[in-house]
């Protein structure tokens, strides 16, 4: 890593792997992180890396190049971002490891449990940090009920609901080339879209300990994998909760995410907080409702997937420069990308087999 001229730590030189739609967003962060430089791009086409280096406010001086052992071996790259198909994020994620490169991986962190576990134990043999992108977490109203929660002021907490009801057009797989199959997306609407709130839910409520789920194909044609999902878990702390996930419901609805317990009540839409309402007040309480009282609407991709804010992906690419120049962990490493991946595999096996399921345990 080179020296950072502020003085506030060390310059993170970052290789960007697939220039897809979302490397975008991530190149637009890292030109927010003082302590991050884009140094490489990496795809199958040299030209295409070099044209889509072109378009980034930050991409005049970074290296183009269609090999990634190319970018691996060049000393100025600290860490890779991996942005390619979900069900292609193991290779690179492995042979960046192997080259004592960090990493980290758009979500989700790979389309299986134990595709997740290769990655982690890879990570963890040659010594590097690893991240899974989450950028969620680092939502104020988000961090806002994290707070609220791990303090207890819910009380017990009794139920919790996780909506991504959004849309998606039949073009939108059609020319998406890798989108709705299979091998690549490794799931739909879940897996795909709805992860964001299924790992809020998680980081929220914890553990899942049983779930049975419907899913279908109910609004697209030529896909492989569900445009519509339902699930009802029960947490190992007792509490009850749903998911819906869609790609079948027009125009698209904000995401979704409310926590209930027997003294307290908290529901966020996107990034707008709609309720937040304790038994006990506290000083902080009116602050926070002022705070966001004027909501933004975003809808965060509720029906067009560019119309989401990079600035998420900005946090959390500061969070992991922290972590590196630290020396510490980042918020949301690979162990935890892994626990949306593995309650998704539980969701789809219990849909296929029409049978309750306990994540981890039995698929």
């Amino acid at each position: 890593m080179a020296e950072d001229n502020s003085g506030s730590g060390k310059t993170v030189g970052f290789a960007l792997v697939g220039t897809g739609m979302i490397a975008g967003f991530h190149a637009r962060a890292l030109a927010d992180v003082p302590e991050a430089r884009l140094v490489a791009v990496v795809s199958r086409d040299t030209a295409k890396a070099r044209a889509f280096l072109d378009k980034q406010p930050n991409g005049r001086n970074a290296f183009a190049t269609a090999s990634l052992a190319e970018a691996l071996a060049r000393p100025d790259v600290d860490a890779v971002i991996i942005t390619t198909p979900s069900g292609a994020h193991l290779d690179p994620a492995l042979l960046a490891a192997q080259a004592g490169k960090h990493v980290v991986v758009e979500k989700p962190l790979e389309i299986s449990a134990q595709r997740c576990d290769q990655i982690i134990n890879a990570c963890q043999k040659h010594g590097v940090k690893l991240a899974t992108i989450f950028g969620a977490r680092f939502g104020d109203a988000n961090r806002e009920l994290k707070i609220a929660v791990d303090s207890g002021r819910f009380g017990r907490l009794t139920l919790a609901e996780a909506a991504c009801k959004w849309w998606r057009s039949q073009e939108y797989y059609d020319n998406g080339g890798w989108k709705g199959t299979q091998a690549l997306d490794g799931g739909g609407a879940l897996m795909n879209q709805a992860i964001h709130v299924v790992d809020l839910l998680l980081w929220m409520m914890g553990p899942v300990e049983s779930v049975c789920a419907f899913t279908g194909i109910l609004a697209h044609e030529r896909i492989e994998v569900e445009d519509t999902a339902v699930a009802a878990l029960r947490f190992r702390s007792g509490a009850l909760g749903v998911i819906h996930a869609a790609t079948s419901v027009y125009p698209g609805l904000p995401r979704t995410l409310a926590v209930h317990g027997d003294k307290g009540t908290v529901v966020i839409e996107q990034e707008d907080l709609v309720r937040w309402d304790f038994l006990q007040e506290n000083e902080r309480d009116a602050e926070i409702r002022d705070r966001f009282a004027k909501k933004t609407g975003a809808s965060g991709g509720s029906s067009d997937p560019a119309a989401i804010s990079h600035l998420p992906h900005a946090r959390q690419l500061a969070d992991f420069v922290r972590a590196l120049n630290s020396h510490g962990k980042p918020l949301v490493d690979g162990k935890e990308g892994r626990r949306s991946v593995e309650l998704i595999e539980a969701i789809y096996a219990s849909a296929h087999d029409g049978r309750v399921v306990r994540p981890g345990c039995d698929k």
